[in-house]
């Protein structure tokens, strides 16, 4: 086999990965063994962080078949490595159990071939395993997956067809131990570790000791919280993981086992009163109540029910093929709820297990939380590059040292010292504690306004959110739907609309009796639940609705299993019932409608249907209600009114939301049983057009303003619905999303059919202001504030686009090149699946937009995980799956996120540019007093770094946000003009008035190079401070600290930290302007006076500790001019670059105007000048035969 291969595992999916196999090479390691000695273990830390290098530098390549090590790489944008060790299975020591085929198990005729099971194809595998591989399988873990090698394939694989573990999800909680290693091994605790250990040979131990009690602080606080996490994590996994379940063997025999002994194909029988699912598994028998909110959100019970028969004919059977997704109805989901059961005839209510363990959707669920992707952002990148430059400034140094040591005659171990010290001082240890300390407080103060946080990075990112996707339903609009009125249909003619149902006319119509038997409504604990729409319409009608106990369910095969039945009140004693033929005497004392059979609401048919029948009827009737044009296209086309499209369009155009309803009798020959057993499709058909049920989602009191906030900052607003077409753009409409004036184009994609391919058909959506000609549309007129971000530039937006999911779906497939095009300007996605919303998210990322999600929870988990910044405002276990979740049910909370993200980002750039000036203001004033082979006293450093920069870094993070949003943009890295300019010039200005004070005292009348008996302040008088500091001269000053150039370069450089910080406290228009940070100007204030007090008026005592000299006065307020007119400049070339950075330093530079970096931008200046765009209205856009390669379009004008 080929050396040289590589395989893809898990392709087309989202953990997709390439594979390469190796040998281990003993002369490969014993070239590292040696290495790793004489780094003094460097080298094996440096492969510890490396996979990749590690694997290359001890292993040989090899066949993957043969291979010992496997390295795996991530075939996303991230190319992380891993690498895993090859285990073998032995399968004489390991009981290898395949569950028998499925086609013994089913009995009741629900033959559909499940894709996950065993089948005797497996079993020869097995057989073929042990003649060939001598018994053992060879495999892999990785993300808690076993990947075992597919001779079949040449490849790894899942396999979990041929052999399944333990079926529990396991969440070891490391011990504390472990972690500790793990956290120590970060480089940043290694680098700190070198510096501390370098300061203890240097006797700097007072700094090494606090730099050591700070990270001792910082492994103990993040110990704590990763444990904390990892404990949370497990306890929610392990509830209920290990249960008692009872399981059907051979002859119908019930076995009781444990849950972690359940394998796919193991027939299980869901208990009376309910239980925690342990695993997935699709029901074969009986119905479920079940919540699901661990895993949707959704906390309104589903109705699940048996597997429906997909063909009479045996021949049918490998027809469909079982898929969770598709079946997802009949699925019975791991860490879901099943609150109640219902048989019948006394069977047991029976579902088949289909996936154990991580394979669960419960599983996949935790291992997205533990093994997270790693969060991309342009701060973070630039972040290490601006490291990287620190280190080749510390090089320098490092050389310059040396060099400047070796011609002092220093000797070799001081040379050593200070060389490293050098760089120590540039890159400075406290850097990651300073860089979250702003991330912390905008976490704290999010919780304060109700917004939780589970990724606290993710805070940074929400400050460059530039569009927010919402879902409609509970996010914009209120959560329920209030019943507005009905509108009746009589000989295929629509009455006029009706607002009350609950009347003595209606009561025994059948419009009526479908809006009281047509519903997934149960009873749990005496209270009726179930889908908010189905309980306002039955609500409406004010009907009562009974269930049959367990008892009589299990006892008679033929009682109704629900009753329905209209109040006393409401049922006129002399009226005779509905069926004419009976004589009054033999009217019932009560009129009841049983629900015979119930097929439930499906997304994809976009209805539902039940077969019920009245009390002493002889016939049946089947009733149906769901999307009006797909009710529509099921009945006759007589009783359907011609002004049906119209009457539809007038209401969906208002915002309403419309449910059409149906009905016929069925035949006197279909018996309960026959019902039972019935295809949902011989029911569904040749129904009676009955009317139209109205339903108001009212928009939330707070949406339009929110919105209007988020389009005044040139954020752009995306809904994104499961609702259909005309109501989302109403509803857009309604809150601004979609301004009056604008064009709405729907976008109408029809999938290739018939050997014609696909193609998208352009419609203009009525608007308020009518087009009297199709090139009254300006293309002109395209939003130029995508280019510009700019205010005024927002009236421009002239058109949107809409469209449902099916059209989105071709779209993506067959016209690859439109998708960005329509990125930029689609604004309602109708009648989104919930992979769909994530495909959208994806598309917009693609484009270079940085997108927020807002959901409720339902249906948005993977979007709200794949968005920058996915908010929930679903506070139910869902949410763990979005790095955000608010307490309040609104919208209002984007607009505070997007504001502490902004304040959050400021504050990271703040920090990071006053650190690196922190770093290099030390690393000049060491330089400066290396070249006289001087240095920083042991406590100027300690009062340099803790004093001041820590009190500093950690009050200037404390800015709270700007009370409102703006329409600029923070930028989004390090590496701009501006910010470079800034942090360059304030350099400049350091380094210049540093050296000033440094050189100028060398010239004054006074100056000598300093010994301990050197009296400089005789000059001035000031007797008191020298005789003060008889007592030092005894004393040897070693490394030659105590001199008037370490004196002036000590209170220089002390200034020019506090003015720095000053300079890059940036308030408005991100922030809170920085004296209302009362914590800051206390603590610079503070450090000013202090400093200020000890340059101009001596204390013996602090100058002994900071080994300070006696200056003479003059010299004193001399250095204080040095330092006001360093004051001066620094914030007025700060201010400076913050007003007219942006728009001079372009000129200044001579730059011609450059291309904008986001795609989307470069998108919008191409489209300002294509004629072809927007697409006129009744055009169609065909996509090319060519399709495949290249997605290519073109566009047909149809006359």
């Amino acid at each position: 086999m080929d050396k040289e291969e590589r395989k893809i595992i898990n392709q087309g999916q989202e953990d997709e990965m390439e594979i390469y196999g190796y040998n281990l090479s003993r002369w490969k390691l014993a070239i590292v063994s040696l290495g790793v000695i004489c780094s003094g273990g460097f080298l094996l830390l440096l492969l510890y962080w490396m996979p990749e290098w590690r694997v290359k530098a001890t292993c040989v390549r090899a066949a993957i078949k043969d291979c010992e090590v496997v390295l795996l790489r991530t075939t996303d944008e991230f190319k992380m490595w891993f690498c895993a060790k090859i285990r073998v299975l032995s399968l004489e020591t390991y009981p290898v159990s395949s569950p028998k085929s499925m086609s013994n198990k089913l009995s009741n005729g629900h033959a559909v071939c499940l894709i996950e099971n065993p089948t005797e194809e497996n079993r020869h595998r097995i057989s073929k395993y042990s003649q060939t591989e001598s018994q053992q399988i060879r495999y892999f873990t990785h993300h808690s997956v076993k990947y075992f090698w597919n001779d079949t394939i040449h490849n790894f694989d899942f396999l979990k067809k041929l052999l399944y573990g333990v079926n529990e999800i396991a969440v070891k909680v490391p011990s504390v131990f472990k972690l500790l290693i793990k956290e120590v091994l970060n480089p940043f605790y290694i680098f700190q570790l070198f510096s501390v250990i370098l300061w203890s040979t240097d006797e700097y131990y007072y700094y090494a000791l606090a730099i050591v009690v700070m990270s001792i602080v910082s492994i103990v606080s993040s110990l704590y919280s990763i444990r904390k996490q990892y404990v949370m994590l497990h306890d929610m996994v392990a509830t209920h993981s290990t249960v008692r379940v009872s399981v059907c063997r051979v002859n119908e025999e019930i076995e009781e086992i444990f849950s972690t002994d359940l394998v796919p194909g193991d027939v299980m029988v869901i208990p009376l009163n309910g239980t925690i699912m342990p695993c997935d598994a699709v029901l074969i028998n009986g119905t479920c109540i079940v919540n699901e909110s661990m895993l949707t959100g959704e906390s309104v019970p589903v109705t699940k029910t048996n597997l429906p028969n997909p063909s009479v004919d045996v021949k049918g059977i490998g027809d469909e093929l079982y898929n969770p997704e598709t079946h997802k109805r009949h699925t019975l989901f791991c860490g879901t709820t099943v609150i109640q059961t219902r048989f019948y005839t006394g069977e047991l209510v029976k579902a088949i297990v289909v996936r154990t363990g991580f394979s669960t959707s419960k599983g996949q669920l935790v291992r997205s939380i533990l093994y997270p992707k790693p969060t991309d952002f342009k701060l973070y990148r630039d972040a290490y590059l601006f490291l990287l430059c620190l280190v080749a400034v510390a090089g320098i140094g490092f050389i310059y040292t040396i060099i400047n040591s070796i011609l002092n005659e220093v000797q070799v171990g001081v040379i050593i010292i200070e060389s490293l010290d050098i760089i120590t001082i540039t890159v400075p240890p406290a850097l990651p504690a300073a860089m979250t300390a702003g991330i912390v407080y905008a976490q704290r103060r999010l919780k304060k306004i109700g917004i939780f946080c589970i990724s606290p990075q993710r805070i940074n990112i929400c400050g460059q959110l530039n569009l927010v996707c919402f879902d409609k339903t509970g996010t914009l609009t209120e959560d329920g739907l209030d019943l507005w009125g009905i509108q009746r249909v009589e000989n295929a003619r629509f009455l006029s609309p009706e607002e009350n149902v609950c009347n003595e006319m209606l009561v025994k119509s059948q419009f009526v009796a479908c809006m009281a038997t047509c519903h997934s409504l149960t009873k749990i604990e005496g209270v009726l639940s179930g889908d908010p729409l189905d309980l306002k319409m039955f609500e409406a009608i004010g009907w009562i609705l009974e269930e049959a106990t367990e008892e009589e369910t299990a006892l008679h095969n033929r009682i109704m299993p629900t009753v329905v039945r209209p109040p006393k009140q409401l049922l006129p004693e002399s009226t005779p019932a509905g069926n004419q033929e009976m004589e009054l005497f033999e009217l019932p004392a009560i009129y009841e409608i049983g629900i015979v059979r119930q097929f439930p609401f499906s997304s994809a048919l976009q209805r539902m249907s039940v077969v019920a029948r009245v009390l002493g009827d002889k016939k049946m009737d089947a009733y149906m209600k769901g999307a009006p044009e797909v009710i529509a296209s099921l009945c006759k086309p007589e009783t359907v009114p011609v002004d049906f499209q119209n009457v539809l369009e007038d209401f969906t155009k208002q915002g309403f939301r419309v449910i059409a309803l149906a009905h016929r009798k069925l035949e006197s020959k279909l018996t309960w049983h026959k019902v039972q057993n019935i295809s949902r499709d011989a029911i569904e058909n040749n129904m009676d057009f009955m009317g139209l049920i109205i339903m108001q989602n009212k928009l939330k009191q707070e949406t339009p303003a929110v919105l209007e906030d988020l389009h005044k900052a040139n954020i752009r607003t995306v809904m994104v619905t499961g609702d259909s077409m005309l109501t989302a753009v109403s509803v857009a409409r309604d809150c601004g999303m979609i301004l009056p004036q604008d064009k709405v184009i729907i976008a109408e994609a029809l999938p290739p059919k018939d050997g014609k391919v696909a193609k998208i058909n352009w419609h203009y959506a009525d608007s308020l202001t009518q087009c009297s000609h199709p090139s009254a549309i300006d293309p002109e007129a395209i939003p130029v504030k995508l280019v510009h971000d700019s205010l005024d530039d927002l009236q421009m937006t002239r058109y949107h686009f809409a469209m449902n999911g099916k059209s989105f779906s071709v779209i993506l497939e067959h016209f690859q090149d439109l998708v960005p095009k329509l990125m930029l300007h689609g604004t309602v996605f109708a009648r989104m699946a919930p992979d769909q919303k994530t495909q959208l998210i994806e598309a917009l990322q693609n484009v270079d937009y940085f997108v927020g999600m807002c959901g409720d929870g339902a249906n948005d988990c993977g979007a709200l995980k794949r968005a920058h910044g996915g908010i929930s405002l679903s506070e139910l276990e869902a949410s763990v799956a979005s790095p955000f979740t608010s307490k309040t049910p609104s919208i209002s909370c984007v607009p505070n996120l997007i504001r502490e993200g902004r304040a959050a980002l400021i504050t990271s750039f703040c920090v990071f540019k006053f650190m690196a000036l922190y770093s290099i203001i030390q690393y000049f004033s060491v330089t400066l007093l290396y070249s006289i082979l001087s240095n920083l006293g042991d406590f100027q450093f300690l009062f340099i770094d803790l004093a001041i920069i820590l009190v500093v870094v950690f009050t200037m993070s404390l800015n709270p946000a700007w009370k409102e949003l703006v329409a600029q943009r923070p930028p989004s890295g390090l590496i701009s003009g501006a910010l470079l300019f800034s942090v360059l010039s304030q350099i400049i200005i350091c380094i210049g008035f540093q050296s000033l004070g440094f050189f100028w005292v060398k010239q004054q009348p006074w100056y000598e190079v300093w010994h301990p008996k050197s009296d400089a302040c005789n000059t001035t008088g000031s007797q008191f401070w020298n005789f003060s500091h008889v007592d030092n001269e005894t004393e040897l000053d070693e490394h030659n600290i105590q001199n008037y150039e370490n004196t002036t370069v000590f209170f220089i450089s002390s200034f020019q930290y506090l003015i720095v910080a000053i300079a890059f406290s940036k308030g408005k228009p991100f922030r809170q302007p920085c004296y209302k940070n009362y914590f800051f100007v206390f603590s610079v204030i503070f450090l000013y006076i202090f400093i200020l007090f000890i340059m101009l008026y001596p204390v013996a005592s602090v100058d002994q500790v900071l080994q300070i000299v006696c200056v003479p006065y003059q010299w004193r307020v001399t250095m204080l001019i040095i330092v006001l007119v360093n004051a001066f400049v620094s914030i007025t070339v700060e201010e400076s670059v913050d007003r007219w950075g942006k728009c001079c330093l372009p000129w200044a530079l001579g730059c011609r105007k450059k291309i904008p970096k986001a795609k989307y931008m470069y998108l919008a200046q191409e489209l300002l000048v294509d004629p072809e765009w927007p697409p006129k209205p009744q055009t169609t856009t065909e996509a090319k035969a060519l399709v495949k390669e290249n997605g290519s379009c073109q566009i047909i004008t149809i006359t």
